[in-house]
């Protein structure tokens, strides 16, 4: 009579990597932005709303601004749903949505009044990006005026109220620093073609020397304010233009040494990175994100 040895079975190599403890996604600490509070002009849709997400899943509470306040609400409870059901065991982050209109002063400075209240953002702001902005394509000798002063009025006074009310909230209260985020365009440093849209590319050359004039002049006060240009991307809007003229899409990636349009995720890093501490000696910079359109 033979006997025989029960072997155990043989655990897979599979089901072996699983129970192992799983190492975790690192990145340098100085990235985190844990404990800050980030305003997005604009940040309803679009480039906005995808720096909002990219300042919450690095740590961030964010406040959102836009003209279209319904909107804005929405996409507070778009981007908390989110969060919480891609990481259910951590706190959400506090996500709080106001209406304003950025061309008028009276309405950005209650807007900022309103952010800080004890029940929003009562800690204050750390981080301000100017987001809020737009083009259109006219020829220019067939530009209605009223349309080139509402567009001057969004993307430059716009830019330079939100920045200016900020800094007084650094500089006459609170006595500390912070890092504006000027959102300006490659359209700011060279001639889209084919379309014609010359007021919209002088109000993002504006919005590039607006960065670089109070990078100096609010150094001191430990104030870092730069500029992230954007070349083509893919938002809805632009979609919409493309399905409307295809001639277009091929045009412009033709001029695109990457030879692809971008994507709003292309922003999240250059937006994150000068947001947090990494970018602690960083001011009065121009990062242009455009596939390399702007060097040829």
């Amino acid at each position: 009579m033979s006997s025989s040895t029960t072997i155990p079975p043989t655990t897979s190599a599979a089901a072996a990597a699983a129970e192992a403890p799983q190492p975790q996604k690192r990145t340098l600490s100085i990235f985190s932005l844990e404990g800050k509070t980030c305003v997005v002009t604009g940040g309803a849709r679009g480039l906005g709303y995808t720096m909002c997400q990219a300042f919450i899943e690095s740590g961030a509470n964010v406040a959102i601004l836009d003209l279209n306040g319904t909107e804005a609400r929405s996409s507070a409870e778009t981007l908390t749903t989110n969060y919480t059901a891609a990481n259910p065991t951590l706190p959400p982050p506090k996500v709080t949505a106001h209406t304003c209109d950025v061309s008028d002063p009276i309405s950005v400075s209650k807007t900022f009044e309103e952010i800080i209240q004890p029940h929003n953002h009562p800690s204050g702001i750390d981080v301000l990006v100017t987001s809020a902005g737009f083009v259109e394509n006219f020829k220019a000798e067939e530009y209605p005026l009223p349309r080139i002063q509402k567009l001057w009025g969004v993307n430059v006074d716009g830019t330079y109220l939100c920045a200016v009310e900020v800094a007084k909230e650094w500089i006459l209260k609170k006595k500390r620093g912070g890092s504006i985020i000027m959102v300006g365009s490659m359209s700011g440093t060279a001639v889209n073609v084919p379309q014609a849209q010359a007021p919209y590319n002088a109000s993002k050359a504006a919005v590039r020397q607006l960065a670089a004039s109070f990078a100096v002049e609010w150094a001191e006060h430990g104030i870092r304010v730069n500029c992230i240009s954007p070349g083509y991307m893919m938002t809805a809007l632009t979609q919409k233009i493309i399905d409307e003229q295809p001639e277009l899409y091929n045009n412009w990636v033709s001029r695109i040494p990457a030879g692809r349009m971008g994507n709003p995720v292309d922003l999240m890093g250059a937006v994150v990175y000068l947001a947090s501490d990494a970018s602690s000696y960083t001011t009065g910079a121009d990062i242009r994100i455009d596939g390399g359109y702007t060097v040829i």
